[in-house]
């Protein structure tokens, strides 16, 4: 099974060889095409995903306007958080922005991990923290920093620039797709 999850889960916590593959053993895969969603507005979030190739994009719509909010490339995870935890209905999309290859753990098997795998309970935590402080540094820069701060800071995430499209990062940093086109421009 994929070594980029056993990597994902030994950044929170250390297991022994058995535990690591039972744990990833039951992680299902799905394949998705460019534009397939994993998750729809209405919906309750009921699978942690992770991007064992490809890139996923978590938004919302506020007036026929994509905001999104979160990306997921390879090795890394996707989850509506909210949801997932509160088991109400999701007020975002997760979306496939390219052909990705995904696991999934539904929340069910995750629970029954809990008791199989004391130290899963560790993991989610450390998990769930991390989740946390990302997101506080992502609300206090789109409150403090410029635009073109913002935009410059995406300039040092190479994978953002490389995979994901214009219009995607433009909601991503809080402006318009015509505004980043003039913020590059004035940056070159």
């Amino acid at each position: 099974m994929s070594a980029g999850l056993k990597n994902f889960i030994n950044q929170y916590v250390q297991l022994d060889a058995a535990e690591m593959d039972d744990i990833v053993g039951r992680f299902k895969t799905r394949t998705v095409k460019k534009n397939d969603f994993l998750l729809t507005e209405g919906a309750v979030c009921k699978d942690l995903f992770f991007v064992d190739d490809g890139c996923l994009r978590l938004y919302y719509v506020d007036k026929d306007i994509e905001v999104s909010v979160w990306f997921a490339f390879k090795d890394s995870s996707a989850i509506d958080i909210y949801s997932f935890i509160s088991e109400k209905p999701s007020g975002y999309f997760l979306q496939a922005i390219e052909d990705s290859e995904i696991l999934y753990l539904p929340k069910t098997e995750l629970t029954k991990l809990y008791q199989t795998h004391p130290k899963m309970q560790e993991m989610i935590r450390r998990f769930w923290e991390d989740a946390i402080l990302t997101l506080i540094d992502r609300f206090t820069a789109l409150q403090r920093d410029s635009a073109e701060q913002r935009y410059l800071d995406l300039l040092t995430k190479p994978p953002y620039i490389q995979k994901i499209p214009q219009k995607y990062l433009a909601s991503f940093i809080g402006v318009t797709p015509t505004s980043l086109s003039r913020i590059r421009k004035n940056i070159r």
